[in-house]
């Protein structure tokens, strides 16, 4: 039996767990949150539409004791970001959520895999981290996964191919340091560069396109929810699945590039333990200074939430 526990029953909480429950990812799905009222309306709206998809078991509630048995431990809890605010700028507020959670939860359940969603993700997937006592490979974020599809979408877009024939990364923080690993960037099998109609102008427009997506949606509809809905259950998938796929995503460092004691993102194998495998791609001289900067932010930003 696959058990996924979702903590946060908001937008990406609910979009994640329909996203499954369509897919049959999971044979329960359970999801909690402190208001009751609002984690039982949406086990109620998935319950009901079970007819149109294989059926699973939905449980509900506000206690963190339904999360025993779970495979895996969906953490979508927290503050959502404003119109204009960064990533970063939520990291006080949810770092203070986490500091109680997270121990409750591990009381109940330090077999599952734990998946972070919450924002900033590579500050919160660290500070779980740390928080649990877990292993690395145990605890990990979404990190710049969504970033690394919507650059792939906007370079299909570019040069009128499907992006599932575009491989590249976003890489480093899941924010505005974030960079694209252009020098291992292919499409169609080729290297990027050497793609009909490639210019940098070209990349970096799309590039740009990518770093502005998230803004650009929450000024219009309030919060992004569908597409981390799906990367979400993309995850959870290669994790029940044993599928050993590949994803940048937001991992404990060491000595990656001479960085390490942080997480931020790198292309990752995942399968049923968590992270199987980190990869450290060959990366120009340029990419490796955006990596270190990336690192450099992101190491602030956590000298001021953890001693």
């Amino acid at each position: 039996m696959k058990k996924v526990a979702i903590v946060g029953a908001g937008f990406v909480g609910s979009t994640a767990a329909y996203a499954m429950l369509i897919q049959g990812i999971a044979h329960e799905i359970v999801i909690i949150d402190l208001n009751k009222e609002k984690a039982h309306g949406e086990a109620m709206d998935l319950e009901q539409g079970m007819q149109f998809t294989q059926s699973a078991k939905i449980s509900y509630g506000s206690d963190l004791n339904l999360c025993q048995g779970a495979d895996v431990i969906v953490i979508t809890a927290g503050l959502a970001q404003k119109p204009g605010e960064t990533r970063l700028n939520l990291v006080k507020r949810n770092a203070v959520i986490f500091k109680e959670m997270i121990p409750k939860l591990v009381s109940y359940n330090k077999d599952a895999v734990y998946l972070i969603i919450t924002n900033p993700v590579d500050i919160m997937a660290y500070l779980t981290l740390k928080y649990s006592g877990l292993p690395a490979n145990k605890v990990f974020g979404s990190g710049t996964s969504l970033d690394s599809a919507r650059f792939r979408y906007y370079l299909g877009q570019k040069f009128d191919i499907n992006p599932t024939a575009v491989h590249a990364f976003i890489l480093g923080e899941h924010g505005d340091s974030e960079f694209p690993a252009i020098s291992s960037a292919t499409i169609a099998g080729m290297h990027i560069n050497d793609f009909e109609g490639y210019s940098p102008e070209a990349v970096n427009e799309c590039y740009d396109e990518t770093k502005k997506a998230a803004y650009e949606i929450i000024s219009r509809k309030g919060a992004t929810y569908y597409a981390i809905g799906l990367v979400i259950a993309k995850i959870v998938k290669g994790i029940l699945n044993d599928e050993h796929i590949v994803l940048p995503l937001s991992v404990h460092l060491d000595n990656y590039y001479d960085e390490g004691n942080l997480c931020m993102s790198v292309p990752c194998v995942l399968g049923k333990e968590g992270i199987v495998k980190k990869y450290q791609l060959p990366l120009s001289a340029d990419e490796q200074a955006k990596l270190h900067n990336s690192a450099k932010i992101l190491k602030d930003i956590i000298k001021g939430v953890y001693p």
